[in-house]
């Protein structure tokens, strides 16, 4: 089965044409700056890749783009749209009405268009490619995969917030967490490394622009460190993580700001960029501190820092760790910040290996001593597959 995956963003569109049943990507790529002006970076046959400079001015044309480049022309891999037996979404909340993957109705998107207060930046983009799929190529089925979707197995007692509780029953105010297929992925392969198989304690630190950390036990999550949005948690990119309300309203009366300036600086001008006053991007800000910049070395110091105390936290809630996974660009590629993360737990049993730790690779990998009780993991993560997946299981029963 050839499943189209899509990851529609308000400016962009991300696209994958994959096999799940034997994980054969065909081609994927990106359009950027819909709306403006338009560019396609088509990648596909070992590698070849094509850049179209196509105005695109809706998510519509971008779409007809990409059909169009995958049927004709250069970039052509298949014969006809008629191939594609299913699209696979990614929807970033699905609130608590969402637990799995679903096929895409009416009902379905009606629901996601009530959530978008909850996701204002990322639902009525997801909801867009939905709809003009259909429109597009009617008959073929839409699954939609939700980002939070993973973390609906967490208790009561770890995504309440301890506001009146009015707020959870009127406005569904709660923690639900991203990056859920990611910490599904990454947790499973996990599983299937270790060779404890019941009872699994398994960490996952989701690290990249975005970054989150997930408590997994026995392969259902019991807490994670994103919210009601993404910006709590983990210092990440360009947004600031756990901050006290305190600050927020201080900084609103000294600067004389309103709430959208303030969210504003939340998630587009603080984390990495805003102490390291340097670059978002944290290969530039080991450069910085390498080259001497204290503020880049704050920066990264805090990263890991933040970072082990949530595992600190989760291998408490968890009674134990089996294993502490990394993935995402930083995750995969800083080994740095893997030291740093994992410098002194080895009273929970966790004993990363030097050179292990220094040696990269794109597989999936131990980096562990010998004598660790725990596992330290290094485990790329696809969360592409896990739409692709979800899509083939959920349209073949049909």
């Amino acid at each position: 089965m050839l499943v189209f995956i899509l990851n529609a963003g308000s400016s962009s569109l991300k696209y994958q044409l994959m096999n799940p049943v034997n994980k054969e990507i065909l081609a994927v790529g990106l359009c950027e700056r819909i709306g403006i002006d338009g560019v396609l970076k088509h990648e596909f046959s070992d590698d070849k890749k094509i850049k179209l400079d196509v105005a695109m001015p809706t998510h519509k044309e971008a779409i007809e783009l990409v059909l169009k480049t995958l049927t004709e022309g250069e970039g052509k891999v298949i014969d006809s749209i008629n191939d594609i037996e299913a699209i696979g979404h990614r929807a970033v909340h699905g609130g608590e009405d969402f637990s799995q993957s679903v096929i895409v109705t009416q009902k379905v998107i009606s629901k996601m268009k009530e959530l978008i207060p909850l996701a204002p930046l990322h639902n009525p983009a997801n909801i867009m490619g939905m709809e003009i799929c259909m429109q597009l190529m009617p008959g073929v089925p839409n699954v939609a995969v939700f980002d939070t979707a993973f973390h609906q197995t967490m208790p009561d007692y770890a995504y309440m917030y301890p506001l009146p509780y009015e707020q959870y029953s009127k406005n569904r105010v709660r923690k639900y967490g991203f990056h859920g297929t990611s910490h599904y992925f990454v947790s499973n392969e996990a599983i299937s490394m270790l060779d404890k198989k019941n009872n699994t304690r398994v960490i996952v630190c989701h690290l990249g622009n975005g970054s989150s950390v997930s408590a997994i036990y026995n392969g259902k999550c019991i807490d994670t460190s994103m919210g009601l949005t993404p910006v709590q948690g983990l210092m990440m990119g360009t947004r600031c993580g756990d901050l006290g309300a305190g600050a927020i309203q201080y900084i609103m009366e000294k600067d004389n700001m309103n709430i959208q300036e303030m969210l504003n600086i939340l998630n587009k001008k603080s984390g990495i960029i805003g102490i390291s006053g340097k670059s978002s991007d944290l290969r530039e800000v080991l450069d910085g501190m390498d080259n001497g910049d204290d503020r880049c070395r704050l920066a990264v110091d805090m990263i890991a820092y933040i970072i082990k105390k949530y595992v600190g936290s989760y291998a408490a809630a968890l009674d134990g760790v089996d294993a502490l996974c990394f993935t995402g660009g930083i995750g995969e590629n800083a080994a740095l910040i893997r030291e740093k993360v994992c410098a002194g737990l080895d009273y929970m049993g966790l004993n990363i290996d030097p050179t292990k730790n220094n040696k990269r690779s794109s597989a999936s990998r131990d980096i562990s001593t010998n004598g660790s009780t725990g596992r330290i993991f290094v485990i790329p993560t696809n969360e592409e597959y896990v739409i692709a997946n979800d899509t083939y299981k959920i349209v073949s029963k049909l």
